[in-house]
């Protein structure tokens, strides 16, 4: 799947940059959740904004406290949480039931077909993430689930690999060809995204902060995407910075 954000658009011969502001996302408040909806989700619907190559979900969500999911169904989906304050307390019909603490991501693999719920537990602050669903490459299969534990010890001024289509350099295998990283950054540091011809095409989430990519500046909640591009890609922070980066096929 492509991506198609008219006026926000910017292209040369090699690649095409999309940046995805955070007030233009779709939005929901249904008082013990506020959402905001990088791609169309559930009653929000924009065709421009259908989801881009295998990322279908960006989700950016604000729960209540005692607020949450009771138990519900997925299937053929790749499912990523990263929890930006507060704690999120999960169960699942595969047996796991466990708090992921700020900082911190949870992975499920909806496979042939699983059940979970999504509560926050706290009885006074809210919990504020993020969650991402990936199509798979295939259907069906065993559902999976898997905790990082990233937490404040993410390595400075680098990308940390977290999930990966053949689990590569202990990260966590996944049903697609791509790759997730998590990106810290301080002010006034620069990383390069690494160059890959398997995987052209680029999204670049910003957590919080600022940097300056392909062009663009994006601040907190800001995405971009970025099409066709196998050449590695400069990220330059102009204040403290976190982020999450999907290399795409």
């Amino acid at each position: 799947m492509g991506y198609d954000a008219g006026m926000n658009s910017t292209t040369s011969p090699s690649r095409t940059v999309t940046k995805r502001p955070a007030g233009e996302r779709g939005q929901a408040n249904h008082g013990w959740l506020q959402a905001r909806f990088t791609f169309s989700f559930s009653e929000y619907f924009d065709p421009d904004h259908m989801g881009f190559q295998s990322l279908r979900v960006m989700n950016n969500d604000t729960i209540q406290a005692g607020g949450g999911f009771p138990k519900h169904p997925h299937s053929d989906m790749e499912i990523f949480t990263y929890v930006i304050e507060g704690q999120l307390a999960h169960q699942d019909s595969m047996g796991n039931g466990s708090t992921i603490e700020s900082g911190d991501l949870q992975y499920m693999s909806a496979g042939s077909g699983v059940t979970h719920s999504e509560y926050n537990p706290s009885s006074d602050n809210s919990t504020h993430l993020y969650q991402v669903w990936l199509q798979p490459s295939e259907n069906g299969g065993e559902p999976r689930y898997a905790e990082k534990k990233l937490g404040d010890s993410a390595a400075p001024n680098a990308l940390t690999l977290l999930f990966s289509g053949e689990g590569r350099d202990d990260s966590t295998a996944i049903r697609q060809n791509a790759e997730i990283s998590f990106g810290r950054l301080d002010a006034g540091s620069a990383l390069e995204i690494p160059s890959s011809d398997e995987r052209p095409h680029v999204w670049l989430q910003v957590i919080s902060g600022e940097v300056k990519i392909a062009g663009e500046t994006l601040g907190t909640a800001d995405g971009v995407a970025i099409q066709n591009d196998s050449a590695s890609i400069p990220v330059e922070a102009t204040a403290k910075t976190k982020f999450l980066l999907f290399r795409l096929s």
